[in-house]
């Protein structure tokens, strides 16, 4: 699925070498000595890490990838406004033109539901397999479900149209888990400890204009459609699909190069390690079933040998993977693990927020009243004024803080930004929460402002730190 080219390996024999006798020398713990030496071979291949051409490429399809998972993430905000035009219209009263909560939800959980199966099954299939073939393989995923969601339909009854997208949609969200693991780990791997921030934060700011090209996408289609849409309402079910397929284009623009992406030195020399590590695991096993055999055969008395099975045993409990091993022993130190629990929670708490708001962005749309009259407006120019608020609301703050966090976070650094924004966003919250119904009642532009900061802090912030 992948077609590497082994050249980029041509030094890591040298790398190793130089290494090994610096490391024996050390009077240090056995525990940390393999893992002091990798940090030396891999500080090796950060002093030989140039931005060139086939560096910036791979940055072009990591930020490319966010783009387009963005897009496919929040473009179900548009269409699920869309979707209530073409089932609901002949509904009454309130529920006119509006789909019910229960559907509503439901399609617009799906991504995140297989976003989380597919960062661990496809991140874990990553370390094993490599990197890039598995990141093809997410977006070969990506690409298929998103066709296959811009034709769901009713099937059969009590399967209806939103049930089928729900399914479409989790699967299409496995292959968008796959892009977050990976884009990060490719983009570290390839960058140097000087610039890796801002190239990490550059390529995941991408997402912003992922969130800004879904409503725009949305304005072009239903523009085209226009006068068939106020004619038929029931013509809307043509651009639901349509702005929904035409989010596999970036992923299709990029899949050859995905494709033949080489995985890094860091990679290469971590696999070339590990297949050594287990050679010698293999002729150790050899030798200590070579030694049961001799034993079964010759032995004389019993209780002077090991048992067969004792030697056996020894064989498979040190079977395991180099880097099962590493991985263990640097997370069971709780200076480590307290690093990846605080950032893995820090980007829960942040998530929920963030995925909370960004998913429903009508409801402050309708809230601040740029919306328009769901039941007595045209339905595409309802559309298309609610595709407008989006794109504002992104562009004031969203996308500004994505772009600040790229260029300060060398200087300001990573911790300093996140409690920053996290300290920032709590008390903005606070306020929106507690003061919601009186702020729009007094001012809506004062809540205008106050959104928009929240939604720059999110950004410059924990967004993007903990990515």
């Amino acid at each position: 699925m992948s077609f590497h080219n082994s050249s980029s390996a041509v030094d890591i024999t040298e790398i190793e070498k130089r290494r090994m006798s610096d490391v024996r020398g050390l009077d240090i713990d056995e525990r940390d000595r393999d893992l002091l030496q990798r940090q030396r071979e891999l500080e090796d291949l950060d002093d030989s890490t140039k931005l060139n051409w086939e560096m910036i490429k791979k940055l072009t399809v990591c930020g490319v990838a966010f783009l387009n998972d963005a897009y496919d993430m929040f473009a179900i905000n548009i269409v699920a406004m869309i979707l209530g035009f073409v089932y609901y219209n002949d509904a009454e009263g309130a529920d006119q033109n509006t789909v019910p909560k229960k559907w509503d939800t439901l399609i617009k959980i799906a991504v995140q539901i297989g976003c989380l199966l597919g960062q661990l099954v496809l991140g874990r299939l990553g370390d094993k397999v490599g990197r890039t073939t598995i990141y093809s393989a997410s977006l070969m995923i990506a690409i298929i479900t998103t066709i296959a969601s811009a034709f769901s339909s009713s099937m059969v009854k009590g399967f209806n149209v939103f049930i089928v997208l729900f399914i479409w949609r989790v699967l299409l969200g496995f292959g968008i888990g796959g892009d977050y693991p990976l884009t990060a780990t490719i983009v570290s791997e390839y960058a140097s400890p000087k610039n890796r921030g801002k190239l990490m934060s550059a390529v995941f700011a991408c997402q912003g204009f992922g969130n800004v090209l879904a409503p725009i996408v949305g304005i072009i289609v239903t523009a085209c459609f226009r006068s068939s849409i106020d004619n038929d309402v029931r013509n809307l079910d043509y651009v639901w699909r349509l702005i929904i397929g035409l989010g596999c284009i970036p992923g299709v623009a990029t899949l050859y190069w995905r494709l033949t992406m080489e995985d890094s030195k860091r990679f290469q020399l971590e696999s070339a390690k590990a297949a050594a590590a287990n050679a010698d695991e293999d002729m150790q096993r050899e030798k200590l079933l070579a030694k049961q055999h001799f034993a079964e055969d010759n032995a004389q008395e019993d209780g002077l040998l090991e048992s067969p099975n004792t030697v056996l045993n020894v064989a498979l409990a040190d079977d395991k993977p180099r880097r099962a091993k590493t991985f263990g022993q640097y997370f069971s130190e709780w200076r480590h693990l307290k690093v990846l629990l605080g950032t893995s929670i820090a980007w829960f708490a942040l998530d929920v927020a963030f995925y909370g708001i960004n998913l429903n962005s009508a409801v402050v749309i309708d809230a601040i009243g740029f919306a328009g009259d769901l039941y007595q407006d045209k339905p595409s120019h309802f559309i298309i004024r609610n595709c407008l608020g989006n794109i504002i609301i992104n562009i004031l703050g969203s996308v500004p803080g994505y772009w600040i966090t790229v260029f300060t976070i060398e200087r300001l650094g990573r911790k300093t930004i996140q409690l920053m924004g996290f300290a920032m966003l709590t008390i903005l919250y606070i306020v929106l929460g507690f003061a919601y119904h009186k702020i729009l009642d007094k001012s809506v532009a004062g809540f205008i402002v106050l959104f928009t900061l929240a939604q720059l802090f999110q950004n410059f912030g924990p967004n993007v730190t903990t990515f």
